[in-house]
């Protein structure tokens, strides 16, 4: 990949870059619900990622190239932007703007060109690679002297008010702070995390995309994430708790009186269980009990179904599938549109048990699903091979 983004760089720009730098993208294990309710969410940065290339010119100019689209953009250095109609564009932009605001050294002219092997629209973080790559190289280039967390909350911004989407800052964050063979159990509240060691040993960890977008999926997260909000304000009634994710589920069952409202007890419920099920998952993650790991994967799976109603009939159907000889467990995924889920196999069934999904799976749906082995990797960092 390097090797081919360098020699396309030297064509497109008719010079050789200066500057290499690499984000991954990012799988979320589990705990997107609690780590949005005051809780802790288990992720890790992946092998596949962003590169990105770049040198500076004396156009006054940021030109953004892809070799993965055909579509790119040249804007002038300027204290303000707005996101344009070519979408992918609008992830680095939005950090060029970011910079442009909080950086105290003056921004100029850049040639970039990207390329990126991350899975579009699976539940990966592609968008916040884009976004990190881009901020650790402007970081560099232009000697920002921003630190991490920065870059991070940088992005995170952008994403939010740039781009208008939504997003868990867990993405960015795990881009940035992953490392290889770890997961991170992190703390979104207070933005810090738990270094868990993440080998795998015998087992692999696959990524089923079933190829079908869940519509309305954001809104119905919406809904649920106000739902939570609902049942703390009910448990503030007899309690000073500033989120939901400060009681254990023992403690939960203490109180659940106190939510008049079926639904919003099982969200509620869920929520606070799946805090506990990062926290045991880590620890087997720590003992290298992966077969642990993976019925924890499924525990959370039935209780997104059972409890926070997250209806997906190819996910469910794929999990369902996945009930085979060596799977040690397997979850849905991600908190988007995408339709997608991690299931833990050992490597010694990974073939019997591809052939048996393709088959299974194509019986039901009529389609084949995409498959995508996933391996940790490091966070953001510059390349030095330039």
């Amino acid at each position: 990949m390097i090797r081919a983004l360098d020699e396309a760089f030297k064509k497109i720009y008719k010079e050789d870059p200066q500057h290499a730098f690499f984000a991954p993208g990012q799988v979320n294990f589990l705990g997107e619900q609690s780590a949005c309710n005051g809780g802790f969410l288990l992720a890790a940065a992946i092998s596949q990622g962003t590169w990105l290339m770049a040198s500076p010119n004396d156009k006054n100019k940021f030109v953004l190239r892809t070799l993965d689209q055909d579509d790119y953009a040249e804007v002038m250095v300027s204290p303000h932007y707005r996101s344009t109609n070519v979408d992918w564009v609008n992830y680095p932009l939005g950090i060029i703007s970011r910079f442009m605001q909080e950086a105290t050294a003056p921004l100029s002219g850049l040639n970039i060109l990207f390329s990126g092997n991350v899975p579009q629209e699976v539940g990966l973080s592609s968008s916040a690679s884009i976004e990190m790559v881009t901020a650790f190289a402007l970081d560099h280039i232009f000697g920002g002297g921003f630190s991490k967390i920065d870059l991070v909350k940088m992005a995170r911004a952008a994403e939010a008010g740039f781009v208008d989407e939504a997003c868990a800052v867990a993405d960015q964050y795990t881009v940035a702070f992953g490392e290889k063979n770890i997961a991170l159990m992190l703390n979104g509240d207070a933005l810090t995390h738990q270094a868990v060691p993440c080998r795998l040993g015998e087992y692999a960890l696959l990524l089923i995309d079933t190829g079908r977008s869940r519509p309305g999926s954001a809104s119905r997260w919406n809904e649920r994430l106000d739902q939570c909000h609902r049942a703390l304000k009910m448990l503030q009634q007899e309690s000073s708790l500033q989120s939901l994710c400060e009681l254990t589920p023992d403690r939960f069952q203490q109180q659940a009186h106190l939510i008049s409202d079926a639904d919003i007890a099982a969200r509620a419920r869920h929520v606070i269980e799946e805090n506990a099920r990062v926290q045991r998952a880590a620890e087997a993650l720590q003992k290298g009990e992966l077969e642990l790991f993976g019925q924890i994967l499924t525990d959370s799976h039935t209780s997104l179904r059972q409890l926070y109603e997250i209806p997906s009939r190819e996910q469910d159907l794929v999990v369902e599938i996945s009930q085979h000889k060596g799977v040690a467990g397997a979850r849905m995924t991600g908190v988007g549109g995408g339709g997608s889920v991690l299931v833990l196999v050992h490597q010694a069934e990974l073939k019997n048990y591809r052939n048996h999904l393709f088959k299974e799976y194509k019986n039901v749906t009529g389609a084949e699903p995409d498959i995508h082995r996933i391996r940790t990797g490091n966070g953001a960092h510059r390349l030095t091979h330039v």
